[in-house]
This record gives C-alpha cells, sequence and structure tokens, in this order.
C-alpha cells in the first residue's frame, strides 16, 4: 500500500493536487492511502517551504507545484 500525503492548508493548488493524486491512484488501481496534512509544524517538519507538497512513503516527491500526471503515476508505482 501506498502512502500519500498532501501537504497544504487548503489553497486551490493544495485542492487540486489532492483530487488528482486521488483521481490517478483510483484510475490506475493503486492501493494507496491518501491523507491530507493542514498542521504548519507538520508541513515544515517536512522542509518545504511552498504548498501544495506531495508525499510518498515519506518521501517528498514536490512541492509549490503540480506535477504532471505521469509524474505523479511514476512515484506512485514506484517499489
Amino acid at each position: 500500500m501506498v502512502s500519500i500525503k498532501i501537504l497544504g492548508a487548503g489553497c486551490k493548488k493544495c485542492k487540486t493536487l489532492e483530487a488528482k493524486v486521488r483521481e490517478l491512484a483510483t484510475t490506475n488501481n493503486i492501493d494507496a492511502v491518501v491523507e491530507k496534512v493542514t498542521d504548519l509544524q507538520e508541513i515544515v517538519g517536512y522542509g518545504i517551504m511552498m504548498t501544495p507538497g506531495l508525499v510518498i512513503n515519506e518521501q517528498v516527491k514536490s512541492y509549490g507545484i503540480i506535477p504532471k500526471d505521469e509524474q505523479i503515476i511514476n512515484w506512485l508505482k514506484e517499489k
């Protein structure tokens, strides 16, 4: 199972990234748990200064942008 965290307080980009990740995981049959992290201290703990942040299996994959679908799928399929 893939652990996914979307880091952000709820801005438009954060909501867009969350929806995109959920959709990609579902349509690609990836067993994943998606968690929305809004706590500022926890977000800063990942070392990012811009949201949205995307953390997959406790590794920061991106921040400050919404990655392309293909890139997200590749990250989700990494072992």
